[in-house]
């Protein structure tokens, strides 16, 4: 049985890889775990090291990437580069959008709770009522 393109809508490849590169920011568990470090403020490279206890050059690759997505920014002083998030309160709707989506499909995960908007959380709510 043939199938018929008629009225299906072209897919716009430039959009559809933009959003791939997006999401795959957010793919890798310690670039979300990096996300999660510059969502509470500004951080070295060897702040995150410390933090994360992982090697130098794994976190410069992961906060590479997302400087390269645009996501986190990077600010030198002297000899240090800090780094942060483009766009924080983006990422928070984002945040509780991907938590709502994955309760509706049966997980419920809290990420992380300084990345969440204050009224996102279900114990939050039943509590305010």
């Amino acid at each position: 049985m043939a199938m018929n393109n008629q009225g299906l809508v072209p897919l716009d490849d430039v959009a559809t890889a933009a959003y791939a590169h997006l999401f795959q920011a957010f793919a890798e568990p310690t670039r979300l775990a990096v996300v999660q470090h510059l969502s509470s403020g500004e951080h070295r490279v060897r702040d995150l090291v410390e933090h994360m206890g992982l090697a130098q050059s794994t976190v410069s690759k992961h906060v590479g990437f997302l400087v390269e997505c645009g996501l986190a920014t990077m600010r030198p002083e002297g000899r240090s580069t800090w780094y942060s998030l483009t766009e924080p309160e983006l990422l928070r709707t984002l945040i509780a959008a991907a938590e709502r989506l994955l309760d509706a499909t049966g997980t419920q995960a809290l990420l992380c709770t300084h990345l969440r908007l204050p009224h996102s959380h279900p114990t939050t709510d039943m509590e305010e009522k």
